[in-house]
């Protein structure tokens, strides 16, 4: 993790302080880069909602500029909405002072506390107000750096850690309008993730009075399978715990998934201890929502070579219950839980 002062000032950041720029567009959008803009909220009939407005696929940064979004809403008793809009990439702009990201009809745009998302497909329209709860975080610089010189970046910012959300869901003559609670990340770079990573665990949720974000990232065997933590947690949209260094990670109940054949945990736990204070944050699995082969993702040659390599790259996305436990000297001070969302992206052979 880029943490250093001359490497904040390289890249223009300051600590402890977000701007709104930092939300905008990122990279030129041509051959060598990638980025993408992601929603998720748990909506309070039970549903839950991804929306992601992507420059191209990331799997193909050597690609020009390909924008699309992908919508994924689950929906209890009921037929889940997924699809994805692609369009040419002259139906494509972004700011660069701020999160104002269309393309063609599609729009997802906000100011680091304030977010619009507007979606049109068929006859289905989705309309999303998110409103922060916790403050625009990063860790450190946000920037991993892979390489003896640094050669390539993957960079993530938590625009909104949580929030509250409305949703107006039109399918149909059907229009239904819910409230839940929301997250939006930001994550661009400049190298095949799966060139840069194995895989990772990523997970957001609310428990009780506190919201979580945490995520392990395993590096690529060329890189040393190093091992990067990132964890947030804040009370009452207070911060209490964000340094990586005291935070520990485990895996539980893992299995084969018969899908994709990755080893997959019913149960993934992050613990974060300070002087007198342990947090316990564990995910639970009740329910895998999404199970993707990537390979399907590539296209033209690069599919072909991706085959030849033996690529067998999956990304799986969770719902269970995620607890959080505080023990103060040792004896339980709380104990709550509450639904989440987390996923696993596994871009390496399983090890």
């Amino acid at each position: 993790m880029a943490v250093t002062p001359d490497e904040y000032q390289t890249l223009g950041l300051r600590q402890d302080h977000i701007e709104p720029w930092e939300d905008g567009l990122r990279t030129n959008t041509g051959p060598g880069s990638y980025e993408w803009w992601y929603f998720d909220a748990h909506l309070e009939d039970g549903s839950t909602l991804v929306i992601i407005f992507y420059t191209k696929n990331p799997l193909n940064p050597g690609h020009p500029l390909q924008p699309f979004v992908t919508v994924h809403l689950e929906r209890p008793g009921a037929d889940p909405i997924i699809f994805e809009n692609h369009h040419p990439a002259d139906h494509f702009s972004a700011s660069t002072e701020a999160c104002h990201v269309r393309i063609a009809d599609d729009v997802f745009r906000g100011d680091l506390h304030h977010y619009e998302i507007h979606i049109e497909h068929d006859d289905t329209v989705i309309d999303v107000d998110l409103v922060g709860q916790v403050p625009a975080w990063r860790p450190a610089t946000g920037h991993l750096l892979f390489g003896e010189s640094d050669e390539h970046y993957f960079a993530w910012l938590p625009s909104v850690p949580q929030g509250t959300v409305t949703a107006r869901i039109t399918s149909g003559t059907s229009t239904k309008i819910h409230t839940g609670v929301g997250y939006h990340d930001h994550n661009w770079g400049d190298a095949a993730m799966h060139k840069l990573m194995n895989h990772w665990y990523w997970g957001r949720a609310q428990a009780g009075p506190y919201s979580i974000v945490a995520s392990y990232i395993t590096a690529a065997h060329r890189y040393g399978d190093a091992g990067v933590p990132v964890f947030l947690l804040s009370k009452d949209g207070t911060i209490v715990a964000d340094d990586a260094s005291k935070v520990t990670f485990e895996l539980g109940d893992q299995h084969t998934d018969d899908q994709s054949g990755k080893p997959v945990a019913d149960i993934v736990v992050f613990e974060y201890e300070s002087a007198d204070d342990l947090y316990r944050v564990g995910f639970r699995r009740s329910e895998t929502i999404t199970d993707r082969q990537l390979i399907n993702e590539i296209s033209g040659p690069n599919r072909l070579l991706a085959r030849l390599a033996h690529f067998d790259g999956s990304y799986l996305r969770f719902t269970g219950d995620v607890q959080l436990e505080h023990f103060v000297a040792g004896k339980k001070a709380e104990d709550v839980c509450d639904p989440g969302i987390w996923e696993l992206m596994y871009f390496g052979r399983t090890r």
